[in-house]
């Protein structure tokens, strides 16, 4: 998943049911929906010391003392992880911090995702890796097959004392995992000259979207029903709470989809999460879906006129597990509680536009290393931009994603 502009590389995630892409493109993302050029896990040694930041304050500044491990791990400690600029955002923010503040040496394996490589690890009885960044669903998958340890540790509480469970967002908390960064599906528009209506208007909500009459143009979506179904409910008047529920019977699906007949003359599809920026720049869309991160190097490092409609937006995270075989547990729950601190979610935001899923974090967040630009407006869990959002329930599509693709497609086909 090259980026060329920023020579970087990103990441998507799958959401993974059956062939429905649910990802996160990362500061540009790859040119296929899949999983960013998936490659066999590959050994990547994190550097050791700091690198100073861009902006003059040195953002791998450790978070917080934390207390060595009783017995220091002979070999280092192994963290999966995605690759690209996500992985240098946590080396930056996280592991170096954590390097010098407890002397345990870290070393980085890159992966794919999904739980293929910890069932491997699993039957042969030899563990591999000590901490692995996973989805929500993988989470809860290998929770229930016995792949993560049952975490039993206590989380540090926000800089003005607010306990862990109250500073986390809901459902970012999970038995054998813990909540870093959330990502989202958003609305972009070109906000150019030339591009406002006569009057001037902005669209500015979900509504706005499907309302063709107000704001004339086509429309960008992804081709896959997550995201679109839930929006078509939303636009539709159904409340964000029992958007889900009505997705599970027949009489929602067929709601949700007639809502998206409304526009369905207008719609552009698109497939690869760099696309919405292109359609937006070669005018062939009015406004379109679009994945918060590569819109962002649209906006800040292409210096695109695009605007972001953060109404509705659909959002989930990443969080950190402990494989159940970890060679080094310790160290392993030692290096989770750190990196799910205040200080280091915020910090982490400077390399990436992906919201820290803790609220005490979000009066640290600061400027973009690359550029001059405050990371807080482009972050999906800033207050303003969270007051509508809508949190994917990637188990709902991983029980009923192969029938609503079926579903789906047979609507794309008519």
């Amino acid at each position: 998943m090259t980026e060329g502009e920023h020579a970087t590389t990103g990441r998507f995630a799958l959401c993974a049911t059956a062939g429905i892409l649910f990802g996160l493109a990362l500061l540009g993302g790859p040119s296929s929906p899949a999983v960013a050029q998936a490659t066999p896990p590959e050994e990547v040694p994190a550097a050791p010391g700091a690198t100073p930041g861009a902006t003059g304050d040195d953002p791998a500044a450790p978070a917080a003392a934390v207390e060595p491990p009783p017995v220091k791990p002979t070999a280092p400690l192994v963290i999966a992880s995605w690759g690209g600029v996500y992985s240098q955002s946590q080396d930056e923010a996280v592991v170096r911090p954590f390097t010098r503040a407890t002397g345990i040496e870290v070393t980085r394996k890159v992966y794919a995702g999904g739980l293929d490589d910890l069932r491997a690890q699993a039957r042969s009885g030899e563990g591999v890796w000590d901490v692995v960044d996973v989805e929500f669903a993988d989470a809860e998958e290998g929770c229930n097959e016995g792949l993560f340890q049952k975490l039993s540790l206590e989380l540090p509480a926000a800089p003005d004392g607010t306990a862990a469970s109250a500073d986390f967002l809901p459902g970012t908390l999970h038995p054998c995992a813990v909540g870093s960064l959330a990502w989202a599906m958003a609305i972009a528009y070109s906000n150019g000259r030339g591009d406002a209506r006569a009057d001037d208007e902005k669209p500015a909500s979900l509504q706005d979207f499907f309302d063709i009459e107000r704001f004339p143009g086509r429309r960008g979506l992804r081709r896959s029903p997550m995201i679109n179904l839930e929006w078509a409910l939303l636009a539709d008047g159904v409340a964000p709470a029992n958007v889900y529920d009505l997705l599970r019977s027949e009489a929602g699906i067929a709601r949700a989809f007639a809502k998206l007949d409304s526009i369905r003359d207008e719609i552009v599809w698109w497939d690869d999460a760099g696309e919405p920026g292109g359609l937006l720049s070669s005018g062939r869309v009015a406004m379109t879906s679009t994945f918060n991160a590569p819109i962002f190097n649209d906006i800040v490092i292409r210096q695109k006129p695009f605007a972001l409609i953060w109404d509705r937006q659909v959002w989930d995270i990443d969080l950190w597990a402990v494989p159940a075989a970890a060679p080094n547990p310790e160290a392993a729950l030692q290096f989770v509680r750190f990196a799910t601190g205040t200080e280091p979610l915020a910090r982490q935001t400077r390399w990436i536009p992906y919201g820290p899923v803790r609220r005490s974090a979000a009066a640290q967040v600061g400027g973009y290393v690359h550029a001059d630009v405050e990371m807080a407006p482009f972050l999906p869990t800033t207050a303003e931009n969270f007051e509508t959002a809508l949190r994917n329930d990637a188990l709902f599509w991983r029980e009923n994603g192969p029938a609503l693709v079926e579903r789906f497609n047979a609507w794309l086909a008519k």
